[in-house]
């Protein structure tokens, strides 16, 4: 029986580790066999506080994983195949062992909507980013490309335009889907240009260590040209990796889990949400270590409350 157990292995998952075993609750992490979340596809990381030089995706990862180890967080690299939260003790299954437990955790992340292209895969975190906030300031005075027409797509736009010295926005219909609001902030926007009715073929590099232009497709004309750029943007959505709890918690129509906000609370009282499984406005590593700290606290009260 375990006090708690923690379904992830990213920023969330691992700070609610490290708060949980500090309380001494032993938690147990089922890390998946994607260890580590999208930081693991990360390169340099220079906006996570502590780290005035900069510090690899990866590297990150490690050290919160050791520094929760360090006060007894224990860690099984396996994949969660089913959970039951029916009943209490919850049962949580994975491709070896069944486990039983009186709190959960849920940190299982989301992954960005991509194009799906071969190139696309190579050239991800070598000017290929779903994240304007934590890649733009690569890109300063470069001309970078983001691929979307939804307000998240022009967010990330209008926030390039910082940076970059052009940012087109490539858009397979002839009109963007964003609010008003946002239309207007990128049509008077002058760094900011479009590509209308194209898709992206390919992502063009000699090394598949740095873009330097895409390959575009008109959907009305099927005419093939090529485009320069030093950066790709995929802004499409993001999607919650929450397939494992559907019908068993209350979803939200995007899929993301949803939360008695501003605790962690989800709609089974001793099961707990955090990062970006919950959230899809900011994703990123510092806020989804945040909901970690808070899903960890939530759950030490709970387990206090509940247990006297």
């Amino acid at each position: 029986m375990e006090k708690v157990l923690i379904i992830g292995s990213g920023p969330a998952a691992l700070t609610a580790a490290l708060y949980t075993s500090r309380a001494n609750l032993s938690p147990l992490v089922i890390e998946g066999l994607e260890a580590g979340g999208q930081l693991m596809t990360t390169t340099e990381i220079e906006n996570f506080p502590g780290f005035p030089e900069g510090i690899m995706g990866p590297s990150l990862i490690d050290n919160m994983r050791k520094q929760a180890e360090k006060f007894g967080a224990k860690f099984v690299y396996s994949d969660v195949t089913d959970v039951d939260f029916s009943k209490k003790p919850f049962t949580i299954k994975t491709d070896s062992k069944e486990y039983q437990s009186k709190t959960v955790i849920i940190a299982t992340g989301a992954h960005p909507r991509k194009l799906g292209i071969e190139s696309e895969t190579k050239l991800w975190g070598h000017g290929v980013s779903s994240c304007a906030t934590c890649d733009g300031a690569f890109f300063r005075n470069k001309e970078v490309c983001v691929v979307g027409g939804g307000d998240s797509a022009v967010e990330e736009a209008v926030f390039l335009t910082r940076f970059a010295s052009k940012v087109t926005l490539i858009h397979r219909r002839d009109e963007l889907r964003a609010s008003k609001i946002m239309r207007d902030k990128a049509f008077n926007n002058d760094k900011i240009h479009f590509l209308w009715d194209c898709v992206i073929n390919e992502i063009l590099s000699s090394d598949n260590t740095k873009v330097q232009g895409i390959k575009v497709k008109n959907v009305k004309t099927n005419k093939i040209f090529d485009y320069p750029c030093d950066g790709v943007f995929v802004a499409i959505g993001h999607i919650a990796n929450t397939k494992l709890f559907a019908g068993k918690l209350n979803l939200d129509k995007a899929g993301f889990i949803v939360t008695d906000t501003p605790t962690t609370y989800t709609s089974i009282k001793g099961v707990f949400a955090a990062g970006d499984v919950v959230d899809h406005i900011y994703k990123q590593a510092i806020t989804a270590a945040a909901m970690g700290c808070k899903a960890a606290i939530d759950t030490e009260r709970y387990l206090t409350e509940t247990e006297n």
